[in-house]
């Protein structure tokens, strides 16, 4: 089976050699999104809170361009400049998963994220439940 860009406007382009999101034997793997905000392609760095939702529309717009929702969702990984954010995160991450089976995660700090972000998603889906 060959391979299919997932790509919307509605969710920020790429920076960088990669796609938003590829489509290989029924599984779709999601490319780690930041805060920018697609329609200003600003990054919207208020809170956490505030990063954090931005982070999880731009995910779901691929989701939805994919075809699917947050349901399809089996693992994701979240990187954060510092562990301080976790209870945060967490909580704004929770919401898109409620009444959901929680996908497989990691959650891990690192040095630096592009642009200097405090967090970064990505998501690997199935197409077919």
């Amino acid at each position: 089976m060959a391979k299919q860009i997932i790509k919307t406007d509605k969710a920020p382009a790429p920076i960088g050699p990669y796609n938003q999101a590829i489509k290989a034997n029924g599984m779709i793997f999601i490319s780690g999104q930041v805060a920018f905000d697609p329609a200003s392609g600003e990054l919207k760095m208020g809170s956490i809170q505030e990063e954090t939702t931005q982070v999880m529309k731009n995910l779901e717009a691929i989701l939805l361009e994919a075809g699917i929702g947050f349901d399809h969702i089996v693992k994701t990984s979240i990187f954060l400049s510092d562990m301080s954010l976790f209870a945060a995160v967490n909580e704004v991450y929770g919401t898109y998963f409620e009444g959901l089976i929680a996908p497989a995660r990691e959650t891990v700090a690192v040095k630096t994220l592009p642009r200097n972000v405090n967090v970064e998603i990505s998501m690997i889906a199935v197409e077919t439940l």
